[in-house]
């Protein structure tokens, strides 16, 4: 096991172990902690500041099993890969990687043609995916702030891991990117979500029903969220 301290020391303990692990040494932890880092998808333990190695070690193999089951409860990261259907801003297409040709991305019928080497096929998709999520968006919500006479500043796409969109009081919108993967209603719902924000800074029963009227299936793509959006955040 390989135990790495913040501060950027490390020490190697029993060689029959293999574990990696990051360490925070506080001064305000009463006690060790253990916890898991699902996007790096490592355990982390907290050490109060008096805390020596050789506890810290013993405090960790109590826990390994803790530790080992956790992480193999963590879903593993998706890459876009060669004949995979996917569904960007509501219309579905074949992932076509031509490796030969010298496009980038481009749209081909129901196909989406990815040129260039296959280790470079997720990360061209992933820059296709926010350009275009980026124009539809914005277009998306300016025409639903028409309705309610508001403007949209400006749209913005985000890699957030924990939240779907966000509007400031400057009529800035932003969206995770990944929300382009999502069915067609679940897109208007967002939007529509955000939107109602440059009229409602709020979440109060004006705002919900300002939703509503702009997107009517709006409970219904709420819901495709709360179900299937855990889904989409494994593309990373």
């Amino acid at each position: 096991m390989r135990i790495t301290l913040l501060t950027g020391k490390t020490f190697d303990i029993q060689k029959a172990l293999s574990m990696d692990i990051k360490i925070i040494k506080s001064a305000k932890a009463k006690r060790l902690t253990l916890r898991i880092d699902a996007k790096e998808r490592l355990p982390i333990l907290t050490l109060p500041s008096r805390c020596s190695g050789k506890r810290a070690v013993a405090f960790v193999e109590e826990h390994r099993l803790w530790i080992e089951e956790n992480l193999a409860k963590i879903p593993v990261a998706k890459r876009f890969e060669n004949g995979e259907i996917i569904s960007v801003m509501g219309k579905e297409y074949s992932i076509n990687h031509c490796p030969q040709k010298r496009c980038g991305v481009m749209i081909e019928g129901h196909e989406l043609i990815v040129s260039g080497a296959k280790e470079f096929l997720h990360r061209r998709l992933c820059d296709f995916i926010k350009k275009k999520a980026q124009e539809e968006l914005l277009q998306k919500s300016q025409k639903l702030a028409k309705k309610i006479n508001c403007h949209v500043n400006h749209v913005s796409i985000k890699d957030t891991k924990s939240r779907w969109g966000s509007c400031s009081s400057l009529d800035n919108i932003n969206y995770n990117w990944r929300i382009a993967l999502a069915p067609n209603f679940v897109i208007d719902y967002l939007v529509a979500h955000e939107v109602s924000h440059l009229l409602h800074q709020d979440h109060s029963r004006e705002f919900w029903q300002c939703v509503k009227n702009l997107c009517p299936t709006a409970a219904k793509g709420r819901l495709w969220l709360k179900n299937h959006g855990k889904e989409l955040y494994l593309y990373e």
